[in-house]
């Protein structure tokens, strides 16, 4: 629950929850203005929310209810269902893309390898954020996810194409040494476009309204992780497969 108030004392959690009740702990008070806070507590009945804003303008001034909203377990369930198969949906059509465009399985599966490396980074951050800080997930935060990995598909692609160029006028030589080649010739691009899209989202973090800090501070670690887990992580496991195919024709010879 967001409001307003007009009194000079500010709300706690423990002035809170002396009005809330034992029943419906307040977890956090955030303030988001000048008088002006967000609520977090257990789920509360229609008639204890109204009981509570009555003893807050009483306690705190005139009170003014900017915006409520109810989380259930049934609108987390449907948010991680649909969370899950958007991720599920958008990994099996790059995969089917970077495949049709490179004409070669390995470098959409390299792709897609790269791109759960940074949903797991991403989904780990906000696990420790959300026990240590109390920072919970919306569906902003799975708009974060995708831009995430749309972010580190096209870092990786560019890659990818790079290590295409290079490999007709390099056929003689192994493919370690094309895509080490590949990787230092696109480093500079990667990281003069990832650090102005940092430095962005480092002000929209620190500058931008409460509403979306945590979906610009999501946006932040994705472009961090995208930017290393091109090089790092889908190129590797390219090599690694390529690797591995090499060993199989030669153990079937």
């Amino acid at each position: 629950m967001e409001v307003s108030y007009s009194g000079e004392q500010e709300p706690t959690v423990e002035k809170l929850s002396a009005i809330w009740g034992e029943n419906y702990p307040v977890v956090s008070v955030q303030k988001t203005g000048e008088n002006q806070v967000v609520i977090k507590s257990a789920f509360v009945i229609d008639e204890q929310k109204q009981n509570a804003i009555t003893q807050l303008g009483d306690q705190f001034g005139d009170l003014e209810q900017l915006r409520f909203e109810t989380i259930g377990p049934v609108l987390s369930r449907e948010l991680l269902i649909k969370t899950l198969t958007a991720l599920a949906l958008v990994s099996i059509i790059i995969t089917l893309y970077v495949w049709y465009r490179f004409h070669e399985l390995r470098y959409g599966v390299s792709a897609i390898f790269a791109m759960f490396h940074d949903s797991l980074i991403l989904l780990g951050v906000f696990s420790l954020l959300g026990k240590y800080l109390g920072i919970e997930v919306d569906t902003l935060f799975v708009t974060g996810i995708l831009t995430t990995l749309s972010f580190s598909v096209h870092d990786t692609i560019v890659v990818f194409d790079r290590i295409r160029e290079l490999r007709p006028k390099f056929r003689r030589l192994p493919f370690r040494t094309v895509a080490n080649t590949a990787v230092i010739e696109t480093l500079s691009r990667s990281i003069n476009n990832s650090v102005t899209i940092i430095i962005m989202l480092l002000a929209l973090y620190l500058l931008g309204g409460n509403s979306i800090k945590n979906f610009a501070l999501a946006l932040l670690i994705g472009a961090i992780t995208g930017t290393y887990s091109s090089p790092f992580i889908a190129v590797p496991f390219l090599f690694f497969w390529d690797s591995m195919a090499s060993w199989i024709q030669k153990r079937k010879r």
